[in-house]
């Protein structure tokens, strides 16, 4: 498993596994209360310079194959708050620990790559998995905005987590099975 760059190989398998189906499974998890809106081969083709040639995303890879993505995006940039996130495409690949091991790069290739003193990931009280995931790679729930989020019927809290780079740095230091992700990769 690894997290890498995205190249113009990548990009039918990409399009294929965020637009190819109209409701795709994973976009219940991934802000489902954000209508998924399909866009065609081409005109995501044609917009390849800005996926290509973009840090705030890269491929998780497992055996070659592309099983899902992690990204950044800019909270208030003049401030280096960063919020990151994570979407596993694959079911298959749900719940085995995949998710844990991406995300663990990620973090710490964000606070390797770029001046930061906080990761943060934002999420919603649907999601227990990404909340498990958060936790299990010491992040602590720094806010909570209640019923905010709506989906199917029902509202939801909007959650924020983070992790600070001297807790990360202790982490990694302190956690056998992060350690072995991390000298694995």
């Amino acid at each position: 498993m690894k997290i890498r760059p995205i190249h113009e190989k990548d990009l039918r398998s990409l399009w294929e596994l965020i637009y190819g189906e109209e409701n795709p499974e994973w976009k219940k998890w991934d802000a489902p209360y954000f209508a998924h809106k399909p866009i065609d081969f081409k005109s995501y083709y044609d917009n390849r310079e800005s996926i290509l040639f973009n840090p705030s995303k890269m491929v998780i890879e497992v055996n070659d194959k592309i099983i899902g993505t992690v990204n950044y995006y800019w909270e208030h940039k003049p401030s280096n708050w960063l919020e990151s996130g994570i979407v596993i495409f694959h079911p298959d690949y749900w719940g085995n620990g995949y998710g844990t091991e991406a995300f663990a790069l990620w973090i710490d290739h964000l606070f390797n790559s770029l001046d930061l003193i906080r990761v943060g990931a934002t999420t919603w009280s649907g999601n227990k998995r990404m909340i498990k995931l958060g936790r299990k790679l010491g992040m602590i729930i720094e806010g909570r905005l209640r019923k905010c989020r709506y989906f199917d019927g029902q509202y939801y809290d909007s959650i924020r987590m983070g992790i600070l780079k001297e807790e990360w740095e202790i982490l990694k230091q302190e956690n056998n099975y992060l350690k072995d992700i991390l000298a694995n990769s």
